[in-house]
């Protein structure tokens, strides 16, 4: 499974970086004149064995001296319009094909997680999509109802175990054909919006939300979002 998984990520990721150069180029530009600061997000994540490494990503929000909350939520006064536009359609994720080819990552995995907020001992490399991208495509959304001073309470509660749950069950099941499925799923819900899943996970989330701080969150996937779409 390892030699074939690096081995989609460097047949995907180069012609990847190659097709979309110009439209990268483009977001770079639009990035540099919409808001003062560099054009790429830097920033530690915990990979592989707990390994930490530097995730790249377009920045989409401001720079600012008081950074305020480490959890982005839907309506940020801090995200950029264009910024917007970025995280609507995961542009902003493009750089990390540059992460797949370094080794750091893999194009279908668990997402790498802020140290602090990782955990699981990933044996796989963390991916730029995969089955808790897929059902958490909403996840900016279900936050921005929930108080700021309790957004890592509530993360830690109510998402951080379901998105473990759905890590675990795809490092149990995964399979070179499985990642192909999780990559067209994650182009079409892309183009085309969040699939029946996402909606129904945000569906509950919502609920768990609307009652946040009681009652606790249920921490059970519903079986077909266990399953790969």
């Amino acid at each position: 499974m390892s030699a074939e998984r690096r081995g989609l990520d460097i047949v995907v990721a180069v012609p990847a970086l190659l097709i979309l150069l110009p439209a990268m180029l483009l977001v770079m530009l639009l990035v540099r004149v919409s808001s003062p600061g560099p054009v790429f997000f830097r920033q530690r994540r915990t990979g592989r064995d707990r390994e930490e490494f530097t995730l790249y990503k377009f920045r989409s929000m401001r720079v600012e001296n008081s950074p305020g909350p480490a959890i982005t939520v839907s309506g940020d006064s801090r995200i950029t319009p264009i910024g917007v536009l970025l995280r609507r359609y995961k542009l902003d994720e493009l750089p990390q094909f540059w992460n797949v080819l370094k080794g750091n990552m893999s194009l279908v995995g668990p997402r790498p997680k802020l140290p602090h907020h990782e955990g699981l001992d990933l044996p796989y490399r963390p991916g730029i999509t995969g089955m808790a991208t897929l059902v958490f495509r909403n996840e900016e959304k279900i936050l921005s109802d929930i108080p700021h001073d309790q957004l890592d309470a509530f993360y830690e509660s109510c998402v951080k175990p379901r998105k473990a749950l759905l890590d675990m069950e795809y490092m149990r099941s995964a399979t070179f054909w499985t990642d192909l499925k999780l990559l067209w799923s994650t182009a079409t819900s892309c183009f085309f919006g969040s699939g029946n899943l996402s909606l129904e996970e945000t569906g509950k989330l919502i609920r768990f939300a609307a009652a946040w701080p009681d009652p606790p969150c249920d921490p059970v996937i519903s079986s077909s979002a266990m399953e790969i779409p």
